[in-house]
């Protein structure tokens, strides 16, 4: 896989109506929430070692390249640094070398997307 795409000059699809904190927190849920229903599964075993860290990392990366939040608004949302955000997409992106691991996040990806699009939460909503 390439690097993390820099998206500071992209226009946010992230809800312009709920704060960046909040945003997170469901991605978090999301990312929590599909790692248990996988726990039987290889790609899943291997996150349950540092189940907190990875959750937040992958959830960073989703917030990122899915919902193109900014390093600063997600590093705010989860009480860290805007570095800390680059570092995680960074260790999530080298790991997508990994087919499994790939198709985790981007069903990760893809639910996080559907969830806000589907409540006319972010634009491309509508029919």
């Amino acid at each position: 896989m390439g690097a993390v795409p820099l998206l500071a000059d992209a226009s946010p699809t992230y809800p312009a109506s709920l704060p960046a904190r909040i945003v997170c927190r469901i991605v978090s849920q999301i990312t929590a929430e599909t790692i248990s229903l996988l726990s039987d599964r290889v790609i899943v075993r291997s996150e349950r070692r540092r189940p907190s860290c990875h959750v937040r990392q992958i959830s960073m990366y989703v917030c990122h390249v899915a919902l193109r939040m900014s390093f600063s608004d997600i590093g705010a949302a989860f009480g860290r640094d805007r570095t800390t955000v680059g570092h995680a997409c960074h260790v999530v992106e080298d790991r997508r070398d990994d087919v499994a691991f790939d198709e985790f996040v981007s069903a990760i990806e893809r639910i996080a997307t559907a969830v806000f699009q589907s409540s006319d939460l972010i634009g491309g909503g509508h029919d």
